[in-house]
């Protein structure tokens, strides 16, 4: 299921009262407020609020669901507080029950909510900034994809080039007169080969992104490589990619690939 799809399914959601616990928390490291894990009195304060509020009103039952996703809440975040990125969103209820959990890799601004309903509009806002998006990396020797949203990658696949030119053996059988120097046009031969090669190679990888792009939802598509690479790869595509970057990133790790097409 894609985020907007799940997005849609959240924003559907209701109790017959109160039963839903929202939890958005910005654990950014680079974050100066967030420094020495400043965000885990955050949680704290912020759902110990909650608590107290419900306490003033007596309602027992509204008391107990809501501890029960308190705890339940605190131990995900906890189990994973050494793998945490910029921040969490969490929407939890009992009954009816649900249970999602986001660890994103955009900013968080920390905020709690317990209501009849997931309190889904920042979820919006950050998947309107951050959107399902597929970004394409060909090189000569492959062509990398990640599936990504809320600038989180989700999937990442990589295929490689065969040029289908038996290079070594050529060259092993080249006539005297190549050798010389007289028979140069074998090289001019070899590139522009080469070259087709690689452009029914880009055409196929076109057809499968297209693909990607219709399963995965993905609203943008953006194509990362050196100019005259990301150009050829481009115009493989039925539709005009959101943009190109011209820069060789191939090698990259993903977290700073997001950072060049989503942050620069």
């Amino acid at each position: 299921m894609s985020l907007s799809e799940e997005l849609k399914k959240l924003k559907e959601f209701k109790c017959d009262s109160r039963c839903v616990l929202s939890v958005y928390l910005n654990t950014n490291p680079a974050d100066p407020e967030q420094q020495n894990g400043a965000w885990r009195i955050h949680l704290k304060n912020g759902l110990k609020r909650i608590t107290e509020y419900l306490e003033a009103s007596q309602d027992e039952k509204e008391i107990k669901a809501y501890k029960k996703l308190k705890d339940k809440v605190m131990k995900e975040i906890e189990d994973n507080q050494n793998d945490l990125n910029k921040g969490v969103v969490i929407f939890a209820a009992d009954d009816p029950e649900l249970w999602s959990v986001h660890y994103v890799q955009v900013q968080v601004k920390t905020s709690f909510h317990w209501e009849d309903h997931p309190v889904v509009e920042e979820m919006e806002y950050m998947l309107k900034a951050y959107p399902e998006a597929g970004i394409v990396l060909p090189s000569f020797g492959e062509v990398r994809i990640l599936d990504t949203s809320m600038g989180f990658v989700n999937g990442e696949k990589s295929y490689a080039f065969d040029s289908g030119l038996e290079v070594w053996r050529e060259q092993k059988g080249l006539n005297s007169s190549y050798q010389r120097g007289t028979g140069g046009s074998h090289s001019d031969d070899l590139d522009q080969r080469l070259k087709e090669n690689l452009e029914r190679f880009y055409k196929e990888m076109g057809e499968i992104v297209e693909k990607m792009r219709k399963e995965l939802k993905w609203k943008e598509i953006y194509v990362v490589g050196e100019a005259e690479l990301a150009n050829s790869f481009a115009s493989s595509l039925k539709e005009k990619p959101t943009n190109c970057i011209n820069k060789n990133l191939i090698n990259v790790e993903p977290r700073k690939i997001l950072h060049q097409v989503f942050e620069k």
